[in-house]
């Protein structure tokens, strides 16, 4: 009967290969699982995102409306003048006016 060499060597690095494969494939596991994971909190966040209600957006509020006649005149002389409407000399004089100067 013939005896085989190494039988212990040959038994400890089958060991070693059927060890390092099933790390491999446990490894692949978990990656797998992890990416899995991700994707399904990546649904989620985006399922959330989109059932929550839209930012409120405001609209400035109106300009209060001037209580006194000549406060409303001054109001509207000022805008023409910052629109090049009225020259500074014409924009004095209009305003002297208003003010009863």
């Amino acid at each position: 009967m013939m005896r085989r060499r190494g039988g212990l060597v040959r038994a400890a690095a089958t060991t070693a290969v059927v060890a390092g494969t099933a790390g491999a494939v446990s490894h692949h596991q978990q990656q797998k699982y992890a990416q899995q994971a991700e994707a399904q909190a990546y649904e989620q966040q985006q399922a959330a995102a989109a059932a929550a209600p839209p930012p409120q957006q405001y609209a400035p509020a109106p300009a209060a409306a001037p209580e006194d006649p000549q406060m409303a005149q001054l109001q509207k002389l000022a805008d023409l003048h910052n629109q090049g409407i009225l020259s500074d000399e014409e924009f004095a004089a209009a305003k002297a006016k208003a003010l009863g100067i």
